[in-house]
């Protein structure tokens, strides 16, 4: 009984999706019109209408039975505009700095006890082909959730790592809280985080903070390569180059500090 119940459930999420994309396209449609398109009897179609309309998500247009998309969805877009800025705006910084450090660079940032990955550019001498876009990474095991971290209030930062767990992914995953606030407390002094082999054996990165016009950390900047070339002596002479990228994307966020 569940599993059929959840099956339903599922479609009709799916459906009400369906309703979303062809208000989207067409501007507004009536009832029987959208019926027709996702292949559903006409009361159905009129269930799916109400119930996005009761959350704001659809509205009626002026002209009785047509529906149109309501400014809900504007709200919930609003949650995810600033962070597609931030993959328009810095792309041609990480392609400028993937050139200049010659690795790949990533912007992240923090969805629940994760680090996402929004957006790459490999280096020149990038080997792997390893996409991490989309990517839910550990917090307390990579330079662009360290640096995340960082920038939190200390009890967020507790209720983040108790939730995510700090497993031990490598034998260099740093698991003990002291010893990472200590990193951490160096990533704020320095102004870059990094990690040597603590989330994949053969692999060091580092992670400087871009910030909005508030001048709030809203996202990581992150240069990574294999360790036998960037080496962690390496890394910490081209911390310079990464922290200025990250200040110019930071500025084209509006943040003038």
């Amino acid at each position: 009984e569940t599993s059929t119940s959840q099956a339903g459930g599922v479609q009709s999420v799916d459906r009400a999706i369906s309703v979303l994309e062809i208000l989207a396209q067409r501007g507004e449609a009536g009832v029987s019109e959208v019926a027709a398109e996702i292949d559903v009897h006409k009361s159905t179609a009129f269930r799916l209408l109400g119930a996005l309309e009761a959350r704001g998500l659809v509205e009626q247009a002026s002209e009785r039975g047509k529906y149109r998309l309501g400014f809900g969805i504007v709200r919930l877009a609003g949650a995810v505009t600033g962070r597609i800025d931030i993959t328009q705006q810095g792309r041609p910084v990480c392609e400028r700095l993937a050139e200049e450090i010659g690795e790949t660079v990533n912007i992240a940032v923090l969805q629940e006890h994760y680090a996402v990955n929004l957006c790459q550019v490999r280096g020149p001498g990038a080997v792997t082909a390893h996409n991490w876009v989309g990517q839910l990474t550990p917090l307390h095991a990579t330079s662009s959730g360290k640096i995340l971290l960082a920038h939190l209030p200390a009890k967020e930062r507790a209720a983040l790592l108790a939730e995510a767990g700090m497993k031990k992914i490598t034998p260099h995953t740093i698991t003990a809280k002291t010893k990472l606030e200590k990193n951490l407390a160096e990533a704020r002094e320095r102004g870059y985080a990094w990690t040597l082999e603590e989330l994949e054996l053969g692999l060091h990165a580092m992670a400087a903070p871009i910030r909005n016009r508030d001048g709030e950390v809203i996202a990581a900047l992150s240069a990574s390569g294999p360790s036998y070339r960037f080496t962690e002596e390496r890394l910490h002479e081209l911390a310079p180059v990464l922290l200025k990228g990250a200040e110019e994307i930071s500025r084209q966020m509006g943040y003038l500090g």
